[in-house]
Formats: structure tokens, sequence, C-alpha cells
């Protein structure tokens, strides 16, 4: 496999974000469709820079989103993340990466606990996570319902 560049996200990686996200987001992994129509409506939500993304082979195999949750000074320690890789990077080191990535950098600019919220039918997800060293620190019971079922929305954390 070539090697990995992890950068923070650019303009022209939108397309291939956005293509990301409509292929990897489903109803075992999220509690609502992911759909976004255009270029600028998703640099509304993700603009270049909030992210930073795993490239193979000028590919983009995988991104990491970072934010502070709330905002507020008394918050400012707390780096919430989401993460996704392409299916046909996965178990092939980009995951890891990422969050080791997202571990150093959170460290080097003053943050000293990352948060990720994640579906309990995400179960490799999970078991990834806590691979990393996440642990479960709360959960919310039967927060969405999803393909006729309830589903618990995990809270997971790691201390850096």
């Amino acid at each position: 496999m070539s090697e990995i560049v992890i950068r923070p996200s650019i303009e022209a990686d939108l397309p291939e974000l956005i293509a990301l996200n409509h292929l990897i987001w489903n109803g075992t992994n999220s509690p609502a469709t992911i759909h976004y129509p255009s270029v600028t409506e998703y640099a509304e939500h993700y603009p270049p820079g909030s992210q930073f993304v795993a490239v193979i082979a000028n590919r983009v195999a995988g991104y990491i989103g970072y934010k502070n949750p709330t905002g507020l000074l008394s918050n400012s320690h707390v780096l919430e993340i989401d993460i996704g890789v392409h299916p046909d990077f996965q178990r092939s080191g980009v995951g890891k990466q990422l969050i080791d990535y997202i571990f150093k950098w959170g460290k080097e600019n003053g943050y000293d606990k990352v948060s990720i919220r994640v579906l309990e039918t995400n179960t490799q997800a999970i078991a990834f996570y806590k691979a990393k060293g996440f642990i479960e620190q709360g959960r919310l019971i039967d927060e969405f319902f999803i393909n006729g079922q309830f589903v618990d929305d995990l809270l997971m954390y790691k201390k850096l």
C-alpha cells in the first residue's frame, strides 16, 4: 500500500468527502441519512481545514473531524471527533493513523480529552475505539429509533 499522508482538508477534497460520507453512513452507524446535495452545503458544515484527511495515492481514504462540543471556555479542554474511512481502505491502518494523529494534535493544541459518540449497533467501531483506549462514559438509552428498533447512543472518551 502507498504511504498515508494526513493533512488538513482543502476545498479540492470536498467532492471526495461528500462521496465518502454518502457511501459509509447508514442505519447501522448513523441515526439519520446523511446527504449533502452540493459542495457549498458540505462546506457550510465542514469548511476546509475543519477535518484532517488521510490521502493515499491522491485519493481521500478517510477523514477525522474535530471541534469543541460546546464552544464554552469551561469546556475548551474537550475535543469532539467524528471519523470515516473509505471501505477500500478499512483495516489498512488509515483509522488508526487518523486517531493517533488527532491524539497528538489535540495534546499539542491544549486539549486533554477526546470524545466521540457511536451507536451501539456499530460494534466494529466500538471495538476499534476501545482498542485505541476509549472508555464508555455514558449511554443515552433508546436515543434513536432506527429500522424498527430502539438504539442506544454511546458516549466514549479518552484522556490525552
